[in-house]
């Protein structure tokens, strides 16, 4: 299936590896034109060269911590006329209520929360402006099955579910859609890193992941896969999904109704 995505301009925050990575490989091979965002510039360096390599499409990177306002304006600046965003940038870490002080609850939601609010704020002026553009929220199903043990998360994410909606609801009036994925436990290292802290959690080691997984209970045996997730991300920033704003669709496999 044609998307129609061939020659537009793409953001892709988060874009270094895992999901965002997964989502800039699938948006290139639809023809899409990148601009990849993340803090280390040499691995997006190396990311974008792979890129190329592969897909006949230019792309440019910035290195920038999204947790600042300052990182967030040289980004707007450097591509202020996208025709997708992607935010996706954000790691929040695993643990109880108890277990996270003020400084990570603050550090955290600067980049996930925050960072996505910035973005949203810009963007959806700009794309305003010329009545047309996506923004697509890659959030988490934390958002929606509440999880005590990673308490920093599932607030975050309700959070930006709710930007989500509200503005989604919003932006058809001025040509726009807004739109969220929330992707349930998916492949990635920051997945592993997770799993290894509920290990420590429950088993007072971080080696026992797979009795973690197992236990979960998760549908079809095992976690998603980025790349499932960017194919859904690149339909959801689509002409093919044009009459789709202010929803968030899940991709867990069910889990969430489990």
């Amino acid at each position: 299936m044609d998307l129609g995505l061939r020659d537009k301009r793409a953001l892709v925050t988060g874009a270094s590896k895992g999901i965002g990575r997964a989502v800039a490989d699938a948006l290139a091979a639809e023809g899409c034109h990148l601009a990849l965002v993340a803090r280390d510039a040499d691995v997006l360096r190396a990311a974008a060269d792979e890129i190329r390599a592969r897909a006949n499409v230019n792309v440019e990177t910035r290195a920038a911590d999204l947790s600042t306002s300052d990182g967030q304006r040289t980004v707007v600046a450097a591509f202020p006329d996208v025709d997708l965003v992607i935010n996706n940038a954000g790691s929040n870490p695993a643990g109880e209520i108890d277990q996270i002080d003020e400084e990570t609850w603050r550090s955290s939601w600067d980049l996930k929360v925050f960072g996505y609010i910035n973005l949203c704020r810009a963007y959806f002026a700009n794309m305003k402006a010329r009545g047309d553009g996506v923004i697509v929220n890659i959030i988490g199903a934390a958002g929606e099955r509440m999880n005590a043990s990673y308490i920093l998360g599932s607030s975050g994410n309700v959070a930006l579910m709710g930007l989500t909606r509200a503005l989604g609801a919003r932006a058809p009036d001025v040509g726009v859609r807004v739109v969220g994925v929330n992707p349930g436990l998916t492949a990635t290292e920051r997945a592993q890193q997770m799993l290894r802290t509920w290990s420590e959690q429950k088993f007072g080691t971080p080696e026992r992941t797979d009795e973690v997984l197992a236990e979960m209970n998760l549908p079809f045996g095992r976690m998603g896969e980025p790349t499932e997730v960017a194919d859904l991300v690149a339909f959801l920033a689509s002409p093919r999904a044009a009459y789709i704003s202010g929803t968030i669709v899940t991709i867990d496999g069910g889990a969430v109704n489990r």
